[in-house]
């Protein structure tokens, strides 16, 4: 990579062999609470590119399991043994995040040693300054004044944390140079294209259950430009067209009113939407009822209904494909109904399945989107699923993003300083 072609420093850009370099991960994995193992090494296999691309270099892991109070709250001795059997090297587990023994153990180190230090999380200081975007806050903790002078490097891959402040993510951003990871330099320029590539038309398709985001990633993606079309599906769609006049019935006014203590200000929201972009929206033009289990598609002037809107309409399914099809790039977060339920998961399968085989630049995130993808085995035909759920959001939405943020200001300061580049 040149150095004209990012705002932020990445592995290519330095040579790295013999140096000190630390690496701030997210291995936070699904843990048996009572056997302590790990059920799914998904998240550590992400990074192993990274400390692959490492292999000449002293990698220092840094990362962090869970949160006090969680009963998958746990050291990282597993984490380093799993890495270990999937590398085929050997990582060591190290007590300790900035203890003398683990300073001795880094100032020992020899070209090619791997070492995963404690859960970030059993300290304080990673915590108390959770949210404040202050560099120098974070910069004088004790775990970046103590690990610092040992480095040489700090490599930032934990894209699905990047929109968190935390001393061990933004902390030795102005102390020594922030590298992006493979997992984060994939994420940037990647999710970059939703703003910066010309392709078009461009659609965003946002359906499942977090309508509050995907409100926030519709405003943000609108006022920017960034998409032509906006579809909307599942709770999202069920919202818009209660802002367009539709009356769904009191069930799903009850659903609703569960769900979100909140809903009338949402659809108030979505009104304003459709006031101001309203060429740019798509609704459901027929929607799928369950009565006692069975689908029943049914078009909006049949509604209100008694029954529940469980899934998007047959017509809907191929007014949406056609827009796929027709699409250059495709962004996708959430499914398009209750997709756990075989006879509601056709709008959301057969509109993935759409945009795994249409000739756009494909962009998934969101943990229930990604849950569909395995489900129906078409994850490789996406061109880019995200690696981060809350992160993701935060960056379609155009939200502060501490690590991102910090990575840039690094390379700024960074880039006429003494360091060996490649």
């Amino acid at each position: 990579m040149s150095d004209a072609e990012y705002d932020f420093f990445t592995l290519d850009d330095f040579d790295l062999k013999g140096r000190t370099v630390l690496v701030r991960v997210d291995i936070n994995s699904p843990i048996d609470p009572e056997s302590g193992r790990i059920l799914d090494d998904h998240r550590i296999r992400r990074h192993i590119e990274t400390i692959r691309d490492l292999d000449k270099a002293k990698v220092v892991i840094l990362a962090h399991q869970s949160r006090p109070g969680k009963a998958d709250f746990t050291s990282l001795n597993q984490h380093a043994l799993r890495m270990s059997q999937i590398l085929g090297k050997r990582v060591e587990y190290i007590d300790g995040l900035f203890d003398s023994h683990v300073r001795t153990k880094i100032r020992q180190m020899k070209a090619g040693d791997k070492i995963m230090l404690e859960n970030a999380r059993m300290y304080s200081e990673e915590t108390a300054l959770k949210g404040d975007p202050d560099l120098d806050k974070h910069e004088n903790t004790h775990i970046v004044r103590n690990l610092a002078p040992l480095i040489d490097f700090f490599v930032q891959d934990a894209f699905a944390a990047s929109h968190r402040a935390q001393p061990t993510l933004i902390g030795f951003a102005q102390v020594v140079p922030m590298l992006a990871g493979r997992v984060m330099e994939r994420e940037l320029l990647n999710l970059g294209k939703a703003f910066k590539n010309s392709m078009h038309p461009k659609i965003a398709m946002l359906g499942g259950a977090k309508v509050d985001d995907s409100m926030e990633i519709a405003e943000h993606m609108l006022e920017s430009g960034s998409i032509d079309q906006l579809l909307t599906c599942g709770l999202m769609g069920n919202i818009f067209l209660m802002a367009a006049g539709y009356d769904l019935g009191p069930e799903n006014k009850v659903f609703l009113e569960r769900e979100f203590s909140d809903y009338k200000s949402l659809v108030e929201r979505a009104k304003g939407i459709i006031k101001k972009w309203d060429d740019r929206i798509r609704m459901p033009s027929d929607v799928a009822l369950s009565i006692k289990g069975e689908r029943k598609d049914v078009v909006l002037d049949e509604l209100p209904s008694e029954y529940p809107v469980f899934d998007i309409g047959l017509k809907t399914i191929m007014e949406y494909s056609q827009e796929i099809r027709d699409a250059e790039l495709i962004i996708i977060n959430g499914p398009a109904g209750a997709f756990e339920y075989e006879e509601f998961s056709i709008g959301t399968t057969e509109l993935f399945r759409a945009v795994a085989h249409s000739e756009a630049f494909s962009i998934i995130g969101g943990g229930h989107s990604v849950a569909v993808l395995e489900k129906l085995d078409i994850e490789e035909l996406i061109d880019h699923v995200s690696t981060g759920g809350g992160a993701c959001i935060s960056y379609l939405a155009g939200k502060p993003m501490p690590g991102i943020e910090a990575l840039i200001r690094s390379k700024r300061i960074f880039r006429k300083g003494p360091f060996q580049t490649s």
